[in-house]
């Protein structure tokens, strides 16, 4: 049993990292609204068909809280995305997988501040420890340059994302109870909605890419991979080991996105990069042993 939970996580978590790798491959070959309007339109029709009997038993529930849902779906699954694929045009795969590490200390921190959860001295440190990589990476392991406001916009725009995605992630507490195809289908629906717009927009600026094959190709990467089958096996991992030992492996995202940035991508691993990684990854495992050690 365990085996088949750390299979799922595993690949779970790569086909996360992948996905910074997709977007980066989607530059000149789909704008990032576009991408993100087709992905969750397509994940969206995908689960319909899947849980179209689910959704109609749950919502009655659904309805009450569609506002929520729809916040929910457009914070974490239009802006975060919209937010990533257009950093990507401007950073490094392996700079948008090492500032996603951040999210779990920002998490933290929301959970703390907003619902005083009890933390230790260990906690904070890691917590700091991971806001100075993730700084290490936005300034390309200079931080002098914060204080000239020197950041990579790609690399600010990351950090707007994951303050974004770590907002989603925190507010997901007051999610209904609802079945997880009913979840998964309106937060894809209201994804799909909420991100038309910008979509639109794309067109009217005539900033927008209509996709070619390499487009397409990373379109149907980005909803079987990343949009369906991760969430399927995240989920079903959960089940089998519960969500404390399931939440450590979300740690192989910035690994195997970075990994998969150097392999596909042919970019270039720097020592910031390899100090960066060791600070927010020791500061997560720090926040983490110390969180478990009070938790028994």
């Amino acid at each position: 049993m365990h085996r088949n939970a750390y299979l799922l996580l595993i690949l779970t978590t790569l086909f996360w990292g992948g996905n910074a790798v997709a977007g980066k491959l989607a530059v000149g070959h789909i704008s990032p609204m576009l991408l993100t309007t087709i992905r969750w339109g397509l994940a969206m029709t995908v689960l319909l068909v899947i849980g179209r009997a689910r959704l109609k038993h749950d919502w009655p529930v659904v309805r009450r809280h569609l506002w929520l849902l729809t916040a929910l779906g457009g914070l974490g699954f239009t802006v975060f995305n919209m937010a990533l694929y257009t950093a990507l045009i401007y950073t490094t795969a392996i700079n948008a997988s090492i500032e996603q590490a951040g999210m779990p200390m920002l998490i933290f921190a929301a959970n703390f501040l907003l619902f005083r959860l009890q933390v230790t001295w260990a906690q904070i440190v890691g917590f700091v420890l991971s806001v100075v990589g993730i700084i290490f990476t936005a300034t390309h392991g200079e931080p002098q340059r914060l204080l000239e406001l020197d950041v990579n916009f790609g690399d600010a725009l990351m950090l707007i994302a994951v303050l974004v995605y770590s907002a989603y992630t925190v507010a997901l507490r007051f999610k209904p109870a609802i079945h997880w195809q009913s979840l998964m289908i309106m937060l894809t629906g209201t994804a799909f909605v909420t991100s038309v717009p910008f979509a639109v927009a794309e067109f009217w600026t005539g900033n927008a890419i209509v996709p070619d094959g390499q487009g397409w190709a990373i379109v149907l990467f980005t909803v079987v991979f990343p949009s369906l089958l991760a969430q399927i096996f995240y989920i079903r991992g959960v089940e089998l080991i519960g969500a404390n030992r399931a939440g450590l492996f979300i740690n192989l995202v910035p690994i195997f996105g970075t990994l998969l940035s150097i392999v596909i991508l042919g970019e270039d691993f720097h020592l910031y990069h390899a100090v960066a990684m060791a600070l927010v990854l020791g500061g997560i495992g720090l926040a983490e042993h110390s969180g478990r050690k009070m938790a028994g």
